[in-house]
Formats: structure tokens, C-alpha cells, sequence
């Protein structure tokens, strides 16, 4: 007994058993079905490249704490439904109470960042009525303190002018009482009190009667001091040298002082005081960059007459005198600076993702469920709100992948279903085999996604093929151990008398077909194994995983589902129902006589098929090297639904999705939030050729084809240079040192670099932080200082440019740099990354297809030299496989289908699929051929037979996964539809080609059989047996076959 039969007869023989050991293991391994997560991030298809290591550097050192663990949400007001024209005042004040609406929603206000989350158009224009209305305020107190100064200037001059005059007449009356005799006319004429009185009463004129009464008693001083000035002046011949006289002088200036900064220091504090507090509002205007709260804003822009307000926008809206306006870059692109009229504006929301729930989705580059709700209760609101709003962002992105997910299964699920049971119902034509059949996919899947749960693989949208695999090869070893199975009972008691039974049948079917089972096993799974040699970790994982659920499978179907059949089939039989069946394909009919074109091209015309076959694989392989490899998110996002889908039940009905034409739009007139890409230079970034070379680098990435242009027409550039031109714009100091750095007048500091990032960074730190990269020198003291080791630039590129031409263009830019200074830059942002996940999957695929090839070769030569047949015939079952590879790949090109995560899997189906119908139809032949020893005979009784359990298998899958075309996703759709054609094209590889291949390799390498052409019409009885010779006599095959032309 050979090893295949004595397993067989386990199987069959001790039944419960099997049944008991292989249901307690289900029961283990599906236990960690609910321990499989899922993970719909594009991000987790990173390999470590170069490119992605240098965006995980830029996003460790260079952002900042403003930036960090946060998204950003792009709300555009259009007014192209309606012809409006949004920068009116009416537009404006809606959307700035739309803010309000938002702010009011305590969900999504919780996740709105402290500092400015919500920015756009609207409160810019009201940041600059409010800041031109404090500018206002401002100048006119500054020119109230100028007339104060200049009034307070004017009274002590007055008061001073009025002591003088005092002095004078002081003077005057000490001199003529010096003079003259009291009765002298002259002593009369002096000056009188009255005279000192009107002195007083002018110069303090509008003081107020305590700042009067103060001037008059210091008058009273000055006098008695001028009057004992003049006794010493008479009395002494050098008054100057009496130190009376010294101190009256002194004493004179201090009187001075009080009459006019003393009287008026109450006034001179106010004026000090109040020109400090304009100075420090002054600066505070300057330095403010926070909003004003939206009441503010609504309450300025309301406040504006028509003309003031378009002077507003206009002003607003301008160009910056360095050729620099953050809010232009919230125009679209097409935008005339300055215009007050546009069809459109874009409002940023900023949100954080910083939370105990995000922790986990941020790590692997998905965004956490709140911020997803909230998103989509902005959009809500925005699509509820007056107006035509486009709502974007990442939550809005995830959210329609995940639920177009979930849509599609929901519309295809039953359809499949519905078709699979009914081609099952066709080919299986009795419901006990259906239900085994249905639970053993079950059970598959129970043990794959079982060994999911325990291993920790998360599901993606990668592995949506592996059920769709799983359940075609089910479906395949099912039919092929079933109709087997019912073969040898219909054959029962004509070569073996144990075959009379259902366990005697079923140990003979299981020993004929379980080689062939484990054959296929064993070369799909070195094809999905191949998959290991892919440096994207979701690629590895989809190989592993489908290998273990292939393997489940063999053994599902192997061993547990021929068991139960045993149990079941020989209860009911007891019980007097006959439980045996005419295997599908088998008995003649429309069926067989289809099946038998692949024999009949084999016997008529072998040569002529197989020149088509090469010509039409010829056409396959060109357009296989044409099929495009783009990695796009928009291959994950659905657009509207089909209007049919509006007439389903309501739990089949989808959703709405917005986010496809929305990204459109965006990228078409805005530039997206995550279209940048990067330059990470590395090095001596401090050096002043580093700085050249930089400076070279942005001029030619203004220049490239991919740059986003801003509405000024200036590229989106941001870098250290830029950076430091805008800071010195608007910093006085710092454009000192920035321009005595730049010592040859060509707009690039060359010396003193250094300290000039230090002042950078002393003078808007947030600023800098975005485009250098420091390390604390160390240093005794901790007098270090910083070094720089890195700085970056990173370049708004189109929302629609490709990632190829953006990779190259970078690549050039980054090349360009390194030329001539002593640093390294490397080019990367997210759409580089994406293409070399591209990349990567294209080399996957041709990799995996080479090695697979090689190994299922390898293995399949081995194994038909292991078990007595010509190693050739290994070649010879794999030559179809190679067709219809290249069948599906010049498909692919033909209907414009490109690679993505789960197209590019293709190659793996074909092999995994296409390999297992081969080797049934090789297996079969072979065994036939021994049995019967006659080509057509053997060829016949392979494609009726083993044909008709491919047949069934291929319509079931085909139908069954076909109706993933009806699939809202777009990547469903696509992969629907290819593998369909996929098992089409391995099934029809199968019964067409490989008959026309196996007869050329019987004459020329095989058995010496014969070539009888009267073997080619009649039907041949099961070859289950594992090759039960017939009394019919063989002859060589070379010498009898010249009539098989």
C-alpha cells in the first residue's frame, strides 16, 4: 500500500477521530479571530528606504511643537454653483459665523488646537480691519501725545519767560531803590507789586488756581533771591567768589525748576506715562500674531463701508513687499493678487491628534477616531450650512475607504454568495454536499484569520485577496474530492471490490486526487512564499498569511470535510437513502462535448494552437512592461455611487462619498496639506557654500514642472534663505545682521553664518525650528553654543503631478546640492515615498514571479522524477501558468488597469490558481495514461472528468468573485474584475493549451502508448483507483500515430 492510500485509509477509517482533533483545533486557532485588528493606513506600505529613514528624521527634528501630533482639515468656500463671488462682505461675515458654528460644537472644538486652529481668508481680511482700526487708534493717540507734549512745551515756556520778566523787574525796582530816594519822581516809576501780579497772571493762564497759587509763591522766592543777588553784587567786587552768592544761584535754578517742571509735573507724568503705555501697544501690535475672537472679527467687518471694505480685501490679498503673503496661499491658484472678487477661498483647520485613544492610530500612520467624527461633523455641518463648501482632510479620507469597504462587501456579499451556491447547486446538484462544502470555506477562513489574531498581523486592504483565494482554492479541492469521490462510486465493484461503499470509495478518491491536492498545496505555497523576498512589510505578511490558509485548506479538505462526509453519507445510506451522484462533466451532454474542445485541439491542430498561444503570450509580455505602477490614494477612494444602488434594501444601500471629487477639485485650484516634498540636507549646513548651494537648489525648484504655483506665480518654496528673508523683513535687527553677513551684495550670507542662525533662532525660534536642525554643542560651562547638522526645504508640488516626475525632479534638486559643498541631501516627503513603495512593488512582483516560477519548476520536475514519470512534464505543467500570466498582465494594460496594493497580487493568484488546475489536468492525464494507455482516450477522460471538476471550480470563483465588480470601491472593483479573468484565463490555460502540450510531450518525451484515434470518441470509465490497468493491449506511440493529425 502506498503512502498516499495508508493516509487515505486514516482518514477514512478512523473518522470521528479526525473529526474530534480537527474541530478542537478550529476551536483553538479561531480564537484569535477576535484579536485581529485592521489597518487601512497607506503608510504601513513604507519600506525603509533611504528616502522614508530621512522623513522620519525631518519629522523628529523638525517639527514643531505647534506642528506636532497634529492634521489639518482644508474647508474651501466656492461660488461657482452659483456664479457668487465670495470675497463679498456678506460671504465673509458667513463664514467667520460658520466658525463660530464649529466652535460652539463641543466635539469638534475639542480637538481644535489652542493657537489659531481655524484660519482663513475671512479672518485675515478682519485681522486687518481690526489692525488698521488699533493702527487708527494708535496714531491718534500718538498725535493727542504731540499736541500734549507741544501744549505742555508751550505753557513752561511761557512760565519759564514769566520768571525772566520777573527777574527783570526784580532788578529793575532793586536797582532804582538802590538809586533814588523814596521822594525822587524815578523811585516812583518803579516796578509796582501790581506789575509783578500781571507777570503771574499771564504766564499762568490755563494752570489751574493750586498750580497758580504754586507758580505765584516760587515767584515770591525768585525775587527775595534776586534781590540778595543784587546786595552782594554791589557789596562785592567778585560776587562769584562769595559762597552766598554761589548758593543763591543755585537756589535761583532750583526755583526755576519748580516753577515750571515742578508746577507741571503732574501733566509731564501723564504725557511720560502715556507715551511708554503707545510705545509698549506699539509693540504689541507688531508682535501679536494671535486672532482677535470672532465677535471682534464679525463686529469689524460689519463696521466696514463698501469701499473700506474692498480696500480691506485688497490690501489684504496683495502681494507682500517680499513678495511674500501667507494669505495668498489661501487663494487658489489661478487667483489675481489684489482682486477683490474670486470664486473661491480655503479656510485651514487645524486639529491635534495628541490623546491616549490616538496613540496607538498615530503610530502606524492612521488618524484616530475622533478626529475622524469630527471631520465628518464638519463636512455634515458645511453641507447643512448656507453655501458651497468642499470639506478635506485625512479623517474624511480614511472614513470613505473604510466605508466603501464595508459597502462594497455589503452589496457583493450576497451576490456572491447567491452565486456560488447556486453554480454549486449546478455542479454539486445535492444540498448535504453544498452545506460541506460552504462549511469547510468556514472553517478555512476560521484558521486563517485565527493565525491572524495569534500572530498580531493587522488587517489591510491587501488581504481582502486572501479570502478571495482561499474560498477559490476551497472551492477547488472540494469539487475535485467530491466528484472524484462520486467517479468511484459510479465505478464501484468494476476493478476493486473494497470500493463498494462510501468509505472504500472515499479511501480510493482521496489516495487518486490527495497527491495532486498536495502537489498544488506545496507549489502555491512557494508561490505565496515568494512574496518574503519584498522589503514592504504588508507584502511579507500577505504571503504568509495566505500559505498558512492554503495549507488550511489541504487540510480542511483533505482530511475534516471527507471525514464528515464519510459519517454522514454512510448514516443516511443506512437509513436507506442512496447518496451517490454522477460527477460533474461526466456522462455526456452539452457539459462534456464543451469540455472536449481542449482533446480535440490536442488531436487536430496542436501545433497552430500552440503558435497562437505564443503570439497572443508574445502580446501579453510587451504589454506587461507597459502597465503602469502608480500608487495613487485616489485608487482607494470612491466616487458616487451608481444610481441602481439607490433602488437597494436599506441595509445594502451605500452611503454618499464626496471625497474623490473633492480631492479633485482641490488639487486642480488649491495646493493639498500632504502634496510637499522634502529635501533633507545633511552636514555642515553652516558652511556659507552649503548656503549657495541651497540658494541655487530653490531657484531650481521654482523652475521645476511639478512646483505648486501660488497665485503671485512664485513657486512654494520654504528653506533657511526664505526663512531668514522673511524674518529680516519684518525685524529690524535682524536684517542688520543679515545684511552685514551678506558681504558681496548677492543676497546669500557668507560670513558669520553661525551666529546668524543663533539670532534666527533668538528672533522667531518656531520659524527656524521649521528649516534647521540644531544640537546643544556641550562645552565646558555649557559655552558650546549650537551646532547645525541639518536643514531642509520643502517645495509645495501639484496635488495631480505624478510621483515619478516629482521623485526625478527632487532627485536632480537634492544631486544638485551635494555638488560643491561638504553636506548630503536626500530627496523625500510623501510623494517620493509613495513611488518608491511603487517601486518596491513592482520589484516584488517581478521577483516573486521569477523565484516562483524557478521553485514551482524545480519542485514539480522532483516530484514527477520522484514519482515515476518524465521530469519534463514538470515544464510542460508550468508552461500554461507562464501564459496566462502574461495573458493577464497584457490585460491589465489593454483595459488600463495599473499595479496597486491589491492588483499587484495578481501574479501570485495566477501562479497560486492557474499551477493548481495544471497540475490536476497533468495528474489526471498521467494517471489515465498508465490506466487506459491511450492518448485520446487518457486526454478525453481527463477534460470530462478532472475538466469538469475545473470547470465548476473556475465558474464558482469566476461568478463569485466576479460580483466584486459591482464593488464601490474602486480597488474591489479593479481586483474583481482581474480575477475573474485571472481564473478565466488559468482554467482555460488548463483544458485548452495544456491538452495540445501534453500530447507534444507524449510523442516526443513521454510513454510509449498508443495514438489510436478510435480511443478519441467514446467516454472512459474513473481512473480513481490510482491506475487500474485495462485488458486492452498498448502499442508504441511513435508507431501508431500518424493518424492523430
Amino acid at each position: 500500500m502506498s503512502v498516499p492510500e495508508r493516509i487515505a485509509d486514516v482518514i477514512t477509517s478512523h473518522s470521528r477521530l479526525v473529526l474530534v482533533v480537527l474541530l478542537v483545533t478550529t476551536a483553538l486557532v479561531g480564537a484569535g479571530m477576535p484579536m485581529v485588528d485592521d489597518d487601512s493606513s497607506l503608510d504601513q506600505f513604507e519600506s525603509e528606504s533611504d528616502e522614508a529613514q530621512a522623513l522620519e528624521r525631518i519629522d523628529g527634528n523638525f517639527t514643531s511643537d505647534q506642528q506636532e501630533n497634529t492634521t489639518s482639515v482644508q474647508m474651501i468656500t466656492r461660488g461657482d454653483r452659483t456664479d457668487e463671488n465670495v470675497l463679498t462682505k456678506e460671504s465673509l461675515l458667513a463664514s467667520l459665523e460658520f466658525q463660530q458654528e464649529l466652535r460652539n460644537n463641543e466635539s469638534i472644538n475639542e480637538t481644535l488646537v489652542n493657537d489659531n486652529p481655524i484660519t482663513g481668508v475671512e479672518n485675515l481680511v478682519a485681522v486687518t480691519a481690526i489692525t488698521d482700526e488699533r493702527v487708527a487708534e494708535l496714531e491718534n493717540r500718538s498725535a493727542d501725545l504731540e499736541a500734549r507734549s507741544a501744549e505742555l512745551n508751550e505753557t513752561t515756556a511761557r512760565l519759564e519767560e514769566g520768571l525772566n520778566e520777573t527777574v527783570a523787574l526784580q532788578r529793575e525796582r532793586d536797582q532804582i531803590e538802590a538809586t533814588y530816594n523814596e521822594s525822587d519822581p524815578e523811585y516812583q516809576q518803579r516796578p509796582s507789586d501790581e506789575d509783578f501780579a500781571a507777570v503771574v497772571e499771564n504766564a499762568t493762564r490755563g494752570l489751574d488756581d493750586e498750580q497758580a497759587a504754586e507758580y505765584e509763591e516760587y515767584v515770591g522766592q525768585l525775587r527775595e533771591i534776586e534781590s540778595q543777588l543784587f546786595e552782594i553784587e554791589r557789596e562785592a567786587a567778585d560776587p562769584a567768589s562769595v559762597p552766598e552768592y554761589q548758593e543763591l544761584q543755585q537756589q535761583r535754578e532750583d526755583v526755576y525748576a519748580g516753577a515750571t517742571m515742578g508746577v507741571l509735573e503732574t501733566e509731564y507724568e501723564q504725557l511720560e506715562a502715556d507715551s511708554e503705555q503707545l510705545e509698549a501697544d506699539w509693540a504689541a501690535l507688531e508682535e501679536d500674531d494671535g486672532q482677535p475672537s470672532l465677535d471682534d472679527q464679525i463686529e469689524a467687518l460689519e463696521d466696514l463701508d463698501g469701499e473700506a471694505f474692498n480696500d480691506t480685501v485688497e490690501r489684504t490679498l496683495s502681494d507682500g513687499d517680499d513678495g511674500e503673503n501667507f494669505a495668498i496661499g489661501l487663494m487658489p491658484s489661478e487667483y489675481e493678487p489684489g482682486s477683490t472678487e474670486a470664486d473661491a477661498r480655503m479656510t485651514s483647520i487645524t486639529q491635534s491628534t495628541a490623546g491616549a485613544d490616538a496613540a496607538g492610530a498615530e503610530e502606524m500612520g492612521a488618524i484616530d477616531d475622533r478626529t475622524v467624527e469630527s471631520q465628518l461633523e464638519i463636512r455634515d455641518l458645511a453641507n447643512a450650512h448656507d453655501g458651497d463648501y468642499v470639506v478635506f482632510g485625512g479623517g474624511i479620507v480614511t472614513d470613505e475607504i473604510d466605508r466603501s469597504m464595508g459597502d462594497s462587501l455589503a452589496i457583493v456579499g450576497p451576490l456572491a454568495m447567491l452565486f456560488v451556491v447556486v453554480a454549486l447547486l449546478v455542479a454539486y446538484r445535492d444540498l448535504l454536499d453544498i452545506i460541506l462544502g460552504v462549511v469547510g470555506i468556514v472553517v478555512v477562513l476560521v484558521w486563517t484569520f485565527g493565525f491572524m489574531g495569534w500572530a498580531g498581523i493587522a488587517f489591510n486592504q491587501m488581504f481582502v485577496a486572501v479570502p478571495v483565494l482561499l474560498i477559490g482554492l476551497s472551492i477547488d479541492y472540494a469539487i475535485h474530492v467530491f466528484m472524484r469521490h462520486r467517479e468511484q462510486r459510479e465505478s464501484a465493484g468494476t476493478a476493486d471490490a473494497n470500493a463498494d461503499g462510501v468509505r472504500g470509495s472515499m479511501t480510493i478518491a482521496l489516495a487518486g486526487v490527495g497527491v495532486a491536492l498536495v502537489w498544488v498545496t506545496a507549489t502555491t505555497v512557494i508561490g505565496f512564499l515568494s512574496n518574503l523576498v519584498s522589503p514592504i512589510g504588508p507584502i511579507r505578511e500577505f504571503g504568509i498569511v495566505s500559505s498558512v490558509g492554503i495549507v488550511a485548506a489541504l487540510i480542511v479538505f483533505g482530511a475534516l470535510i471527507p471525514a464528515a462526509k464519510v459519517e454522514i453519507d454512510e448514516f443516511l445510506e443506512g437509513r436507506g437513502y442512496d447518496r451517490r451522484k454522477r460527477a460533474f462533466g461526466t456522462g455526456g451532454g452539452r457539459f462534456s462535448e464543451l469540455l472536449t474542445v481542449g482533446s480535440t485541439a490536442a488531436r487536430k491542430l496542436p501545433a497552430i494552437l500552440l503558435v497562437l498561444v505564443l503570439v497572443l503570450s508574445a502580446g501579453g509580455v510587451y504589454g506587461a512592461t507597459q502597465v503602469d505602477t502608480s500608487f495613487e490614494q485616489e485608487d482607494f477612494l470612491a466616487e458616487d455611487p451608481p444610481a441602481w444602488t439607490e433602488r437597494l434594501p436599506g441595509g445594502l444601500s451605500p452611503g454618499e462619498y464626496q471625497a474623490k471629487a473633492d480631492m479633485e477639485f482641490v488639487n486642480q485650484h488649491f495646493q493639498r496639506a500632504d502634496s510637499q516634498a522634502q529635501i533633507l540636507v545633511e552636514g555642515e549646513i553652516d558652511d556659507p557654500a552649503a548656503l549657495e548651494r541651497i540658494d541655487a537648489a530653490r531657484d531650481d525648484a521654482a523652475d521645476s514642472k511639478v512646483a505648486y504655483q501660488l497665485a503671485t506665480g512664485e513657486a512654494d518654496v520654504q528653506d533657511p534663505l526664505s526663512t531668514m528673508e522673511r524674518v529680516a523683513a519684518q525685524n529690524e535687527s535682524f536684517n542688520e545682521s543679515f545684511e552685514a553677513a551678506d558681504t558681496d551684495d548677492d543676497g546669500v550670507p557668507d560670513g558669520n553664518v553661525t551666529d546668524l542662525y543663533d539670532q534666527l533662532f533668538e528672533v522667531d525660534e518656531d520659524a527656524a525650528g521649521q528649516v534647521l536642525s540644531r544640537t546643544d554643542g556641550g562645552g565646558e560651562g555649557g559655552e558650546g553654543g549650537y551646532e547645525y547638522d541639518a536643514a531642509r526645504l520643502v517645495i509645495g508640488v501639484q496635488g495631480d503631478a505624478s510621483a515619478g516626475d516629482t521623485t526625478d525632479e527632487m532627485r536632480d534638486i537634492a544631486g544638485a546640492i551635494e555638488d560643491g559643498a561638504d553636506v548630503t541631501a536626500v530627496a523625500t516627503g510623501d510623494p517620493i515615498v509613495s513611488y518608491i513603495v511603487e517601486q518596491d512593488l513592482l520589484d516584488t512582483v517581478l521577483e516573486s514571479l521569477l523565484i516562483t516560477l524557478v521553485a514551482v519548476f524545480a519542485f514539480l520536475t522532483v516530484a514527477y522524477w520522484l514519482t515515476g514519470n518524465s521530469a519534463s512534464l514538470g515544464i510542460v505543467t508550468l508552461l500554461p501558468v507562464a501564459f496566462s500570466v502574461s495573458w493577464i498582465l497584457g490585460t491589465m494594460y489593454l483595459i488600463g488597469m495599473p499595479f496597486n496594493v491589491l492588483t499587484g497580487m495578481i501574479t501570485s493568484l495566477t501562479i497560486g490558481l492557474g499551477v493548481a488546475y495544471s497540475i490536476h489536468v497533468s495528474a489526471r492525464y498521467s494517471l489515465e495514461l498508465e490506466r487506459q494507455g491511450n492518448v485520446w482516450s487518457a486526454l478525453r477522460t481527463t477534460v470530462t472528468g478532472t475538466g469538469g471538476a475545473l470547470l465548476g471550480s473556475a465558474a464558482t470563483t469566476v461568478g463569485g468573485f466576479g460580483t466584486l465588480a459591482f464593488a464601490i470601491l474602486p480597488a474591489l472593483q479593479q481586483f474583481g474584475i482581474i480575477t475573474a479573468l485571472t481564473i478565466t484565463y488559468a482554467f482555460l490555460a488548463s483544458v485548452v493549451v495544456l491538452p495540445s502540450l501534453l500530447v507534444l510531450w507524449t510523442r516526443y518525451l513521454g510513454p510509449d502508448v498508443s495514438f489510436d484515434p478510435s480511443g478519441a470518441g467514446g467516454p472512459a470509465p474513473a481512473a480513481s483507483d490510482g491506475g487500474t490497468p485495462t485488458d486492452e493491449p498498448r502499442t508504441g506511440g511513435n508507431d501508431s500515430g500518424g493518424d492523430d493529425e
